[in-house]
């Protein structure tokens, strides 16, 4: 069975994204679950004591049910570094539990702090994050994700990024890359692309 999970942020007693990882779930249901009802993500998650202070990560791992739901302190990561990886893994409108894929992948960075994932010679993600790239005009992020994040989604649907298909050979011509996902805000986490080793 598909077991499924989102990751919500919880800063000072506010939810972010409610609406975009509600969407996520329903696209996960649709397709793992179509004979099943959604559950409410706002519902679920008001549910339990909400701390008031401070940056939370609330995890809630789902199949045709909630199975558990964890509201931990965010650890923020430190990332100056990435190396490019070739994968091939499928591209998801929803977050799988199992990370396999993505773990194999993290464990090729070598020196560096993460990877920089390609699939059939395209920019993809990072192990963790969204990208976009800087080109000294505008913020572009890659048209086919292997993840479609929450944030993602909602800088776009905001005009804040574009999406562009960024070939490997391409790079040259960025300047900037930004990690972000549904904790770390875009703009966050911003790297010269120098720092990206290609191998």
């Amino acid at each position: 069975m598909c077991r499924c999970f989102e990751s919500i942020k919880l800063k000072d007693g506010v939810f972010y994204r409610l609406k975009w990882h509600q969407k996520r779930v329903n696209k996960a249901f649709s397709a793992c679950f179509p004979n099943e009802e959604p559950f409410s993500v706002s519902e679920i998650l008001y549910s339990y004591s909400i701390p008031q202070e401070g940056i939370y990560k609330c995890r809630i791992v789902y199949d045709v049910v909630v199975q558990s739901v964890e509201i931990i302190p965010y650890v923020h990561r430190e990332i100056h570094s990435l190396k490019l990886v070739e994968t091939d893994l499928e591209s998801h409108d929803f977050k799988l539990e199992d990370r396999t894929g993505f773990n194999d992948a993290f464990a090729k960075r070598g020196d560096c702090d993460d990877v920089l994932l390609v699939k059939e010679g395209l920019l993809t993600d990072t192990s963790f994050s969204n990208i976009a790239l800087f080109d000294g005009e505008k913020w572009v992020t890659p048209r086919l994700p292997l993840l479609y994040g929450t944030n993602r989604d909602e800088l776009l649907n905001t005009g804040k990024l574009t999406e562009k298909d960024i070939s490997v050979l391409e790079l040259k011509k960025y300047k900037q890359i930004a990690l972000f996902n549904a904790i770390i805000e875009f703009g966050e986490i911003v790297l010269d692309t120098s720092v990206i080793v290609q191998k």
